[in-house]
C-alpha cells in the first residue's frame, strides 16, 4: 500500500506560508507568498508502477465569485464548492520517490509559467490559476505547475488542499498539450494500479487562524 508523506507540512495541518501563492498582509489582507512547492515523497508502489502522477486539488472553493474578497462581506461556508486544481504533474518515472522543496516552484510568476516540460523528464498541466486571472491584464496567463494556496481572505472556512500520487501502469499518459486537472483525471482512468493522498489545510481569513 503506497503512503504519501511531506516534511513541508503534516498530514491534516496548516501548510505554513513558504508554500502558499498569498500570505495575510494586515494592511492589505494578503501579499505574494514564496509559492515555494512543498517537499513530498512516497514509498510502497505496486508492483508493475511504470510511472507516477501528482494532483493538487481544492476542493473548497466558492461556486459563486460574488462575495470573494469583498469588502464588509464574506463567504458563507453554505455556499456549494467546487474543485480548483493547484498542480497537475505526471509521467514521474517510476524510480523517482521524492520532489524536492521549491523544485518545480519557487516563486510567484505573473503572466503563468512555461510548460509542459518539467523537471525529471516528467510533464506538467495547466493549473486553475489560468482561468482565474483570465480577465487580470498584469496576471494573464497560462500557469503550468504548481501554484500554491490563496483562498479568500473573506471565505468562513479554512480550505483543505489534496495532494494525491498515483501510481499507473503506462510510462507516459496519452496526452498532448494545455491539459487540465479535469482532463489529468480522465486520462488516468483504467491505469492506476494505487494511489496516496496527503492533505494540507490553508486559510488567509484572520478570525480563522490558529
Amino acid at each position: 500500500m503506497m503512503k504519501l508523506t511531506s516534511s513541508s507540512f503534516n498530514d491534516g495541518q496548516q501548510i505554513p506560508g513558504d508554500f502558499a501563492f498569498c500570505i495575510v498582509d494586515p494592511a492589505h489582507h494578503v501579499c505574494l507568498g514564496s509559492n515555494r512547492n512543498p517537499q513530498l515523497a512516497w514509498s510502497g508502489a505496486p508492483p508493475g508502477t511504470q510511472s507516477f502522477a501528482l494532483i493538487c486539488h481544492d476542493p473548497d472553493v466558492p461556486s459563486k465569485g460574488d462575495d470573494v474578497n469583498q469588502e464588509d462581506r464574506t463567504v458563507p461556508a453554505s455556499l456549494p464548492r467546487v474543485d480548483f486544481f493547484h498542480w497537475v504533474l505526471f509521467d514521474l518515472p517510476a524510480s523517482l520517490h521524492e520532489i524536492g522543496e521549491g523544485e518545480f516552484c519557487n516563486d510567484v510568476t505573473p503572466r503563468g509559467k512555461p510548460g509542459p516540460h518539467a523537471p525529471h523528464d516528467a510533464r506538467q498541466g495547466i493549473n486553475d490559476y489560468t482561468g482565474w486571472f483570465d480577465a487580470d491584464n498584469d496576471m494573464r496567463g497560462d500557469y503550468y505547475g504548481y501554484d500554491g494556496p490563496c483562498p479568500p481572505w473573506n471565505d468562513e472556512i479554512v480550505h483543505h488542499y489534496v495532494f494525491t500520487l498515483f501510481a499507473l501502469d503506462v510510462a507516459t499518459l496519452d496526452v498532448e498539450g494545455r491539459l487540465t486537472g479535469q482532463q489529468a483525471r480522465a486520462a488516468m482512468q483504467g491505469h492506476i494500479l494505487d494511489q496516496a493522498s496527503l492533505t494540507g489545510t490553508y486559510t488567509l481569513n484572520p478570525s480563522l487562524l490558529p
